[in-house]
């Protein structure tokens, strides 16, 4: 019998009872729905965690001298790095790059001083989406710095009052002079919020005598998750030598390791929409193998081969599953499109409470977008017609075994 005819009689034996084929469709649909919304959570749930600790401080990879990560010394710094940061900005894997420096330094409005850490940052780099200022509209004239406020309301300091800065330069000599607070900035970094006092970098770099030299290069990929290769190829170029290049997964580990426990929760979901697969499948074909025992006995009964029983048996157990998984797929896929768009704001969902929340250092904003992806769907699919057809094995198996002459007598 061609293949063509038996997947059209198998299609039309799942309609013999319709009822009982379209409540097991709708559980498969709906599972197979659950799964890629929940995926799709998932996903947005990772590219959130990454976003929120590589935008604002991290990057995707960084650039030190050695040592600098471990001791903070003021000395060890990256050389010219005005011709680097440009030689990057025109890397076709790369998307943004910037220099800091990271420098201790006491802050007195008056006779009390204050410790403070001045960041010597390029602004206009830095106000991007998702970096370090983010949202702040401030602009800087000569001698002109940003202060966190928490660090201003410790110290009384309100925007337009000079502060005096006193510290060390690179060469031993002493770091002093006074600026103007322009503004005062709340940033997603408690650190920034807290103590740091932000300036331009060439600034930072003539206050603390760092002509063309910073403490940290940051770069930002195409690609978070690729971010390994891009520090390894940029390592081995000439513009890094002598300097170490790290990916945010090494510097982060434990970041990674709350990513890969995320990525790995679709597993437990999964097995869930298995099971549900499994049950409405057995269920269904169970059903339908019972009620046409008589039919099966003929079919043998005329010369049909025990194999050609189970090949259609499975073909409507895998028919019902795709079907099941396709439509599944289509509102799942569709859910995540417009949640992605329109995103999930959990503050709301849960009464209106805080917008954010602090972890680990940073102000996690407590609206992420759910990000779909075609191997959700083609995981999906591929598993529930595996399991419909390994749920169908026992009833094929059962039809196959059937006798002629007593199940025409049934």
């Amino acid at each position: 019998m061609p293949s063509l005819t038996m997947s059209r009689i198998a299609w039309r034996n799942l309609w013999r009872n319709p009822r009982r084929t379209a409540l097991a469709l709708a559980a498969i649909a709906l599972s197979v729905t659950l799964v890629l919304v929940y995926d799709g959570i998932l996903r947005g749930y990772g590219d959130w965690m990454i976003d929120t600790i590589t935008g604002p401080m991290l990057g995707h990879v960084q650039a030190h001298a050695p040592e600098w990560r471990r001791t903070r010394a003021l000395e060890r710094t990256v050389p010219r790095v005005g011709g680097l940061v440009d030689r990057l900005r025109r890397d076709p894997d790369v998307t943004g790059a910037t220099a800091r420096i990271y420098a201790p330094a006491l802050a007195a409005r008056g006779e009390e001083g204050f410790a403070v850490l001045v960041l010597g940052v390029d602004v206009a780099e830095e106000s991007k989406p998702m970096r370090l200022l983010s949202g702040v509209h401030a602009s800087l004239t000569s001698r002109g710095v940003l202060m966190g406020r928490l660090l201003a309301e410790q110290m009384g300091v309100r925007a337009g009052e000079e502060i005096a800065l006193v510290g060390q330069g690179a060469d031993g000599s002493l770091a002093n002079d006074l600026f103007t607070v322009a503004a005062l900035i709340d940033t997603s970094v408690d650190l920034v919020n807290r103590q740091a006092v932000v300036m331009p970098l060439a600034e930072a770099q003539m206050l603390f005598v760092m002509p063309d030299e910073a403490h940290e290069v940051m770069i930002y990929g195409r690609d978070a998750r690729r971010a390994a290769n891009l520090a390894a190829r940029l390592a081995a170029t000439p513009d890094f030598t002598g300097v170490e290049v790290l990916d945010w997964q090494a510097l982060a580990p434990a970041m990674v390791t709350m990513v890969r426990l995320v990525e790995l929760a679709w597993v437990f979901v999964l097995g869930l929409v298995l099971i549900a697969a499994a049950a409405g499948v057995a269920n269904t074909m169970l059903m339908a193998t019972f009620e046409r025992t008589h039919e099966f006995g003929m079919m043998l009964a005329l010369g049909a081969e025990p194999w050609r029983v189970v090949r259609l048996i499975l073909l409507e157990s895998t028919a019902l599953g795709l079907t099941g998984a396709l439509l599944g797929s289509a509102v799942g896929w569709a859910v995540v499109e417009w949640a992605h768009r329109a995103g999930v704001d959990y503050a709301a969902l849960t009464g209106g409470g805080p917008s954010q929340l602090s972890f680990m250092g940073m102000n996690w904003s407590l609206r992420l977008y759910p990000r779909r992806a075609l191997v959700d769907v083609t995981r999906a699919v591929v598993a529930v017609v595996a399991t419909s057809i390994v749920a169908a094995a026992w009833p094929a198996a059962r039809a196959a075994r059937l006798q002629p002459a007593r199940a025409l007598r049934d």
